[in-house]
């Protein structure tokens, strides 16, 4: 249950009568009822209040909920004063009050302005210390707009007129009863269905406050009803927080599990080694030699030799079968050709020997099907052969959404990649589903760059990448490691 449900259901349990006990001693509603209806009709006689219109009996229809039976259905306007006018000097100073300094919510605050009364006691809702106001316009009234005006200045106030006033009558009401009725989730919900008016400017129908139906229990009840409320709300409060801090955790810890997995992962943690498997330094030796090979055949470039790898350099322990090498040994990789290469005025359509032209949708929706963008073939063999990707070849987006990369499979067509793609050729037999969870994981998401230590938030140039620090372990074990991580990830998406 969240802290707002929470809140409602005590203030529903109020209102119903079942959050204290009941006490014959204290009276009935009925009692209280005619005291405050004798006491009504003494005001009308010395003309302090006004005759009110006779209302309608309480239906059987009308009735939302049970009682207990000291308590006694009234409607507001039988138990109360609504909208009074105060009749005041012009000179005299008073509180000024908008909608803006009443508080929401379940709390009880309000701040003012100080005005003389000639300025606001015309266009304005009149109001006294002791009063409550209520939010009648959307979207006050459902965020409990409502509040007891205390500490006026010189006792008396104006303020918006989108303010219901309701006034007790001699202290035979617990005001603040009222106003935790007027909060109620009964009280909210009846009047939104009242509403009228255009959207953004409906409003509580004009007669919903008199005609409201209010359960009345004794005075000495009420009091200790809002004893209570008091008692329980910041126990709300000091839940909320803590409620808030779990939803938090919640929302943060299937991500938090999944970079837990993958972090193991790359330490050697997630899967036991075995030495049958062999060691990461003989698989290194296979990619150094597969490398050497492609070099020869003249499919790839030989590059300068990379750095040596320091002790310093590593970020963590790995198992003792396993090693480090830099990402460039492991492949080959090539960014997209200069913009200026590829404009729209070189696209042509499908067909007659034309060359695709894949883009970032390609790597971002896994899909090398999407896509009409082609070029010229004697453009393709002239300039753009060195950007042809090939089957079992990664395409990454480069620009916008970073590092999405995709698996070109054996079936597509004949193509480049444009500007906005990088190519990487792992070499073999090095198993790309583990080298792409190394390059999801900590290039695209959680690694650092090596000169200035933050987050990389693009794919870096490739005097950086290719220095960044791979943990390789024997083929086995990445395949072992990679069914693992596709056992639990699923697991970590059903915790969402």
């Amino acid at each position: 249950m969240t802290p707002e449900q929470l809140k409602a259901s005590i203030l529903q349990y109020a209102i119903q009568g079942k959050l204290v006990e009941q006490r014959p001693e204290e009276g009935t509603g009925e009692e209280l009822y005619q005291q405050i209806q004798a006491e009504k009709q003494r005001l009308i006689a010395e003309k302090k209040i006004k005759k009110e219109k006779p209302l309608a009996e309480i239906s059987e229809d009308e009735i939302p909920f049970d009682i207990p039976e000291s308590w006694k259905w009234v409607r507001v306007q039988l138990v109360t004063c609504l909208n009074p006018k105060n009749d005041l000097s012009d000179d005299l100073e008073t509180s000024f009050i908008p909608m803006a300094l009443v508080d929401d919510g379940y709390r009880n605050n309000h701040s003012f302005e100080i005005k003389t009364w000639g300025n606001i006691k015309k266009g304005f809702t009149h109001f006294a210390d002791g009063d409550i106001g209520i939010a009648k316009i959307t979207p006050c009234f459902q965020n409990r707009k409502s509040v007891i005006f205390r500490n006026l200045k010189n006792g008396y106030g104006a303020g918006t007129t989108e303010l219901s006033i309701v006034r007790v009558v001699n202290e035979l009401l617990s005001r603040e009863f009222l106003l935790w009725f007027f909060k109620s989730a009964y009280f909210i919900d009846n009047g939104v269905k009242s509403f009228t008016g255009t959207a953004g400017q409906q409003r509580i129908q004009k007669d919903y406050l008199a005609m409201c139906v209010f359960p009345l229990p004794p005075l000495a009840e009420q009091k200790r009803i809002v004893a209570k409320i008091e008692e329980l709300l910041p126990l709300v409060d000091r839940y909320a927080a803590s409620y808030e801090k779990l939803e938090q955790f919640n929302a943060k810890f299937p991500e938090d599990m999944k970079k837990s997995i993958l972090q193991y992962a790359i330490q050697g943690k997630l899967v036991e080694q075995r030495p049958e498997e062999g060691t990461g330094e003989e698989l290194y030796q296979q990619i150094q030699a597969e490398k050497q090979r492609l070099i020869a055949e003249k499919k790839i470039k030989k590059e300068k030799a990379l750095a040596e790898i320091s002790e310093d350099e590593k970020p963590y322990d790995i198992p003792s079968n396993w090693i480090w090498v830099r990402f460039g040994e492991l492949g080959s990789y090539k960014k997209g050709p200069f913009g200026s290469a590829i404009t729209k005025s070189m696209f042509v359509p499908k067909g007659n020997g034309a060359i695709k032209v894949y883009e970032q949708k390609n790597a971002i929706q896994k899909d090398a099907t999407i896509g009409d963008y082609y070029i010229r073939r004697e453009y393709f063999e002239s300039k753009m052969k060195g950007f042809e990707v090939f089957p079992g070849d990664i395409i990454v987006s480069c620009a916008g959404t970073i590092g999405e990369t995709y698996v070109m499979p054996d079936d597509f067509e004949q193509g480049i990649i444009n500007q906005a793609l990088m190519r990487m050729k792992i070499f073999k037999p090095l198993y790309i589903p583990y080298f792409l969870i190394f390059f999801d994981f900590v290039l695209k998401r959680d690694a650092k760059s090596s000169s200035k230590g933050s987050a990389i938030k693009n794919i870096p140039p490739f005097e950086i990448l290719k220095n960044y620090l791979v943990p390789l372990p024997p083929l086995a074990e990445q395949k072992r490691i990679v069914a693992k991580i596709e056992e639990l990830l699923p697991l970590c998406e059903r915790l969402k």
